[in-house]
């Protein structure tokens, strides 16, 4: 189904129709068997880096392209209409690289050029065993020893974590709570940095997730960024910006489950007409098409108050826990218009449902989402 978009620029659409090309090239006819092998797609990372796509946010001068994040969330949705694992990495990666971006010295961002054009694979290393959603108590501690910070701790759920060539590692420096946390940026070749056997996850498969092990490993002074103490900040600025890319991410997948559903059912011929034809299919696509609008406008609606330099948190909260929800309740409604067809790996619903399952949790569960929001209207 063609999605009629309103882009701000014709380089916009350029743009767009770049990533579709890339997507229907290098993605679609990919995706199935590499999540069955459970294998990373490291090559097609680099592919879109080289095309310009993994930088679309970020400053001309560091390697990216200046682009809104309006648009920058559309080409996301794009990959993730084909493959999301891909789309995920992508918006992990554009997490990974904002800490550089947006608080690192003169320095540290001559790295940026070769993180933007997908040279080097970024991961984000805040949730942590026993504390996911309470970051601001992660236990990971970095103690400084001269000329460098000793890393001791672990990290869980890090996506990237087997294949990522740098990680931003958030650690306390400091005393208990979010004031005493930083940030630093580590080599993933760094001794006592130590990736653990990947999960076995219901979906995503082709996207390595893991623990990692820091068994006092030395990250050089220098590579703190921010300053000692401003890590929380900077974890909670980065996570805004990434809750749309998981909502972007949504949307593509619920459309990719909608285009699926509409075609088959379009095809398949029950007491002698389409079965697209009998109200009860026809109305439970009807309002998947409405809901899927409806999160790409909540979530485009965020990113443009991002792109005017005016507060969004509450914004991408409100789009990411829309988005996620909805992309499960119309993956789930399409493998319910395949009947058994859409149980069987055959048909990619059933991967596209097992995939919705992981957006309603990462870049801070949807309760989480809720809980943000609900305070935001006590506040008044």
């Amino acid at each position: 189904m063609t999605v009629d978009r309103i882009l701000p620029t014709a380089e916009a659409h350029d743009l767009l129709d770049l990533a579709t090309e890339i997507a229907d090239r290098e993605l679609a006819g990919k995706a199935a068997a590499f999540e069955e092998r459970a294998e990373f797609p490291r090559e097609v990372l680099r592919t879109i880096g080289r095309a310009g796509l993994l930088g679309l946010p970020y400053p001309q001068e560091h390697g990216g392209a200046a682009q809104p994040y309006e648009v920058y969330l559309q080409v996301l949705e794009v990959l993730a209409s084909r493959w999301l694992a891909v789309a995920e990495a992508v918006s992990v990666h554009t997490l990974s690289c904002y800490p550089v971006a947006a608080f690192g010295t003169d320095e540290q961002r001559k790295l940026l050029p070769d993180m933007l054009g997908g040279e080097l694979l970024g991961a984000y290393c805040l949730s942590e065993p026993q504390g996911g959603s309470d970051a601001a108590a992660l236990s990971t501690r970095a103690v400084r020893d001269g000329d460098a910070y000793v890393v001791s701790g672990t990290k869980a759920w890090i996506t990237h974590a087997r294949t990522a060539d740098f990680y931003n590692i958030f650690c306390r420096t400091g005393g208990p709570g979010a004031k005493g946390i930083s940030c630093l940026l580590a080599d993933a070749g760094t001794a006592g940095i130590a990736p653990q056997a990947a999960e076995r996850t219901m979906g995503l498969r082709s996207s390595p997730v893991a623990q990692i092990a820091f068994d006092g490993a030395r990250v050089p002074a220098d590579r703190l960024i921010g300053g000692e103490g401003v890590g929380f900040t900077i974890a909670m600025s980065a996570l805004d910006s990434g809750r749309l890319g998981i909502a972007a991410c949504a949307v593509g997948l619920a459309q990719a489950a909608l285009d699926y559903a509409v075609s088959y059912a379009r095809e398949r011929q029950q007491f002698g007409r389409s079965i697209i034809d009998f109200q009860g299919l026809g109305f439970l696509l009807a309002d998947a098409a409405t809901q899927i609008a409806a999160a790409r406008a909540l979530t485009l609606a965020a990113a443009r108050l991002r792109d005017a330099g005016r507060p969004y948190s509450i914004e991408a909260a409100k789009a990411k826990l829309f988005a996620t929800d909805m992309a499960m309740r119309v993956t789930t409604d399409a493998v319910q218009v395949l009947g058994g067809a859409g149980y069987v790996s055959d048909h990619p619903v059933e991967r596209y449902m097992r995939e919705a399952k992981v957006l309603q949790i990462v870049e801070g569960t949807n309760q989480i989402q809720r809980l943000v929001i609900s305070r935001s209207l006590a506040k008044g």
